[in-house]
């Protein structure tokens, strides 16, 4: 299995990306774009490890099986940072940090590679950190950064990287990927690949977890029995508790996780009292995992609205004759009784004030509980 197995659907992008890994059209900077769950940053590590793959034959680089490509994989190669925030922007010094990492001449690879997955979470005068390193690259360094689309880049960033341009894969892609790479149930995979609108992160989460597909199936069902503003209300209270609770599920594993690998990285046996001088350290890690606890409920809650968007999705291809398979197909008997009470023209303004809510509750400070008892109203 090479490292482009995992880009299903993207086709011209594999082919891009291959040709650039043996030296045809590679260059020092590049945007990956595409909607969440397009596989932005795995198209980017992919292309790391192609790019410091061992083989000698250039066309068969990304091999996925030397250590140069495992460790790329595994994110642990001395030279490929991957620049991630579990807050809501990169900060200054987070850019400082990075800028001095690619000043670093490779160890043991062909290249120092910055990977930036959350390259739209920078602000612009912490961008401009970043723009005299990509204007005049060290040798040998590639910078890789990831957005959903080029607007969420500065002009003067974009037009120095070459644009690399991914789609939502087919759900037949998904749902094969979660078969062989995963081990799912053909059919349950395909049910989760539809459900997840192909968007492959949350694809794999709904095809392995129960309470996960439970919690999807109480939000769609929600605009069924919207019909009062104390229910408008009731709904609101409801979708941030799905939200919450999604946050919370995906969060806990790894919280306990990264809490017993640092424990046994400063010699602290499970169960044992923590010395004092060893709180400091777990503080700052309890710290961090707080802030991503606030950032996953936002991104949890994102989520959750777009699965009640597609509900009103379904209805407006049912209204307006689309010919598009619904994405809730088990709701299809509920969803034309809905569409035939209706009008277009509503089903949209519904749409627009979903939508409004989760651009307010991603970019803003507003309370999430206020934002959305204010778009279920509207929803009325």
């Amino acid at each position: 299995m090479t490292v482009w197995d995992a880009l299903r659907g993207q086709a011209p992008v594999v082919d891009q990306l291959r040709r650039a890994a043996a030296g045809d059209g590679l260059t020092h900077a590049w945007l990956f774009t595409g909607p969440p769950g397009s596989g932005r940053s795995t198209a980017a590590k992919a292309f790391a490890a192609a790019l410091n793959c061992e083989v000698d034959d250039v066309m068969a680089r990304g091999c996925g099986e030397c250590t140069g490509c495992l460790t790329i994989l595994a994110e642990s190669h001395p030279d490929v940072a991957f620049v991630r925030t579990e807050k809501v922007t990169i900060t200054i010094d987070e850019a400082r940090e990075m800028v001095a990492k690619a000043g670093d001449r490779p160890q043991s690879g062909r290249y120092r590679i910055i990977v930036v997955e959350d390259a739209d979470r920078m602000a612009e005068r912490t961008t401009n950190v970043l723009l005299k390193a990509i204007e005049e690259p060290t040798p040998r360094t590639i910078w890789m950064l990831c957005a959903p689309s080029p607007a969420d880049v500065l002009v003067t960033i974009r037009s120095r990287c070459r644009p690399v341009g991914l789609r939502l894969p087919p759900v037949a892609d998904v749902a094969a990927l979660l078969v062989e790479r995963d081990g799912a149930d053909p059919a349950l995979a395909l049910e989760a690949a539809r459900a997840a609108q192909s968007h492959i992160g949350i694809a794999r989460r709904l095809a392995h977890d129960a309470d996960a597909r439970e919690r999807r199936a109480e939000t769609v069902r929600v605009p069924l029995t919207l019909k009062t503003v104390s229910q408008a209300v009731a709904l609101a209270d409801q979708l941030v508790r799905i939200a919450t609770e999604e946050a919370a599920s995906s969060n806990e594993e790894r919280d306990a996780a990264e809490r017993a690998k640092l424990l046994a990285t400063l010699g602290v046996g499970e169960g044992d009292k923590l010395p004092p001088s060893l709180r400091a350290q777990v503080r700052a890690l309890e710290e961090d995992q707080k802030r991503r606890a606030k950032r996953s409920v936002t991104d949890s809650l994102d989520r959750t609205l777009t699965d009640l968007l597609s509900f009103y999705r379904d209805v407006l291809m049912v209204q307006l004759d689309g010919g598009v398979e619904p994405v809730n197909a088990h709701l299809a008997e509920e969803i034309g009784q809905f569409a035939a009470a209706s009008t277009p023209e509503t089903t949209l303004a519904r749409m627009d004030a979903i939508n409004l809510t989760r651009q307010r509750i991603t970019t803003t400070n507003v309370a999430p509980l206020l934002a959305v008892e204010a778009m279920a109203v509207g929803l009325i």
